[in-house]
């Protein structure tokens, strides 16, 4: 374990890099001290017989209800064993992630049962051409690194809708693909359909392009379907990202501390149960403890509780040296000005946690609505945090002292080398965001941000084509689609 809290691997002793951190090393000893205490006197309960079993043979306790007491040595050397780097590929074989240290890295959210139509501005139920559009968007928006169904289609059978939404993406963005499932059935039919796409199920393994996202259920519950999946990524090398979602005063104590105890206790067992079942397997994880309102009982995506959360669990997996996930988001019902500060709050916090995986990118309404505009509104945001993180240099060259000596008193540098040479690199330069003086801004229309936002994204989705899978491919995954809505529908997932 470290505990250095880590730097940004581009940074170097020339370059002032904007710095965060929210624990010191006596608050994260207090934490990890107490996360090892219940795990080792209260326990967890694992529904899960090759789970259990996995744990009893490696010295845990097993009462009453399937509880679970787990040692503190063994938890700490699973986390010494578990990956401390994940390298993430996209469908071509390109690497597209390096997941570890305080790299940042952006990309949307899923199931979201809400769209907000961007031609009509209504609020719907979500269809699977909702997930196609913004898969569409994310592969032209160039800062966010990776896509997940967003919508939760409604016009598709049940048991197939994830297998639907992967298809969806894997022949309409080249990212990599943050996904859900049901449980190890529709699991095993999207790990046929990756290999497919890249060659064979070894050649996949090599070069992994899916991160599964999977939940304990709090307080303190790992589920049948949870560890089925857990342990189904394990066998098969699919990254993933198992990370409690629990909600303060309601599935979690009402302060963050002790929820933060709570959610920590249920990534490091089911770390534990994932590194038992296959030693140095890929996985990512983090926490969501968004607090519950106790005026409307709603849950709170963008409440600085929540980010005081995600701050801390960055810190403390930073001392753990394992990658970690975040999210941003907005409790907003529309893409208005609630919205857009959330969500760039959101980001802002989680990048300079050093959080590695930031999803939920563009969440609105609470994580019960999209809108794809959103994406191409934080896809701005992004360039513009990475701007503030890049820093600035301070060596001889970013001194400028030649270049102030040359210019001198009443000189200018509009026509100097120095400038010419650094003004791309050193000065943002947005797309969107309004820079003109207010008459030619009102020359060109007088348009508000967010119908500039929108305007891009109806451009996008009307221009722009992704890289398309080898004809062979998509008529294998067809295929493959065919064969498993037939078989999926005579499934019952088991909880």
């Amino acid at each position: 374990m470290d505990d250095s809290g880590g730097a940004r691997s581009e940074s170097t002793a020339l370059t002032a890099v904007p710095s965060y951190r929210l624990l010191t090393q006596e608050h994260i000893d207090a934490i990890h001290g107490a996360t090892l205490e219940i795990l080792g006197q209260t326990g967890v309960r694992v529904s899960h017989p090759e789970a259990l079993q996995l744990l009893r043979d490696n010295g845990c306790s097993i009462g009453a209800n399937d509880t679970v007491l787990i040692p503190g040595d063994l938890v700490e050397a699973s986390i010494r064993g578990a990956p401390h780097s994940i390298t993430i590929y996209d469908r071509t074989g390109r690497e597209a992630m390096h997941l570890g240290g305080r790299n940042n890295y952006y990309g949307l959210g899923t199931d979201l049962i809400r769209t907000q139509d961007i031609y009509t501005g209504e609020t719907r139920m979500s269809v699977l051409q909702d997930v196609i559009n913004a898969a569409r968007i994310t592969d032209a928006c160039s800062q966010i690194n990776f896509v997940a169904s967003f919508a939760l289609p409604g016009d598709v059978s049940t048991n197939a809708m994830y297998v639907a939404c992967v298809k969806a993406q894997l022949e309409n963005c080249t990212k990599p693909i943050f996904f859900t499932a049901a449980g190890r059935e529709d699991m095993s039919v999207i790990h046929e359909m990756a290999a497919t796409v890249a060659g064979g199920e070894d050649l996949f393994r090599a070069k992994p392009f899916l991160i599964n996202y999977s939940e304990p259920t709090p307080p303190l519950v790992h589920s049948y379907g949870a560890l089925s999946k857990l342990l189904f990524c394990a066998e098969k090398g699919i990254p993933l990202c198992y990370t409690p979602a629990a909600m303060l005063g309601g599935s979690a104590p009402v302060t963050v501390a002790a929820g933060l105890v709570q959610t920590n206790a249920e990534a490091l067992s089911g770390l534990v149960i994932h590194q038992l079942k296959a030693p140095g397997a890929p996985i990512i994880s983090g926490v969501a403890l968004p607090p519950l309102d106790m005026r409307t009982s709603c849950i709170s995506y963008a409440a600085p509780e929540m980010r005081l959360a995600n701050s801390a669990f960055a810190d403390l997996y930073h001392f753990y040296g394992l990658p970690m996930w975040s999210s941003a988001g907005s409790d907003a019902h529309t893409m208005d000005t609630q919205g857009a500060w959330e969500n760039a709050m959101g980001i802002l916090l989680a990048s300079l946690d050093g959080a590695n995986l930031i999803h939920d990118v563009a969440y609105l309404g609470q994580g019960l609505l999209c809108n794809p505009a959103m994406i191409v509104m934080c896809d701005e945001q992004i360039s513009y945090v990475r701007r503030l993180l890049a820093g600035i240099g301070v060596d001889r060259e970013m001194l400028g002292v030649e270049t102030i000596r040359a210019a001198g008193p009443g000189g200018n540098y509009l026509t100097s080398d120095h400038t010419l040479q650094h003004f791309r690199q050193h000065v943002w330069q947005p797309t969107l965001v309004n820079r003109d003086n207010p008459d030619n801004w009102a020359k060109k229309g007088g348009l508000r941000y967010e119908e500039r936002v929108i305007q891009k994204a109806q451009r996008i989705l009307a221009t722009h084509r992704p890289q398309p899978l080898p004809e062979p491919v998509s008529l294998k995954l067809a295929e493959i689609y065919d064969r498993a809505e037939l078989e999926l529908a005579r499934i019952q997932f088991a909880a």
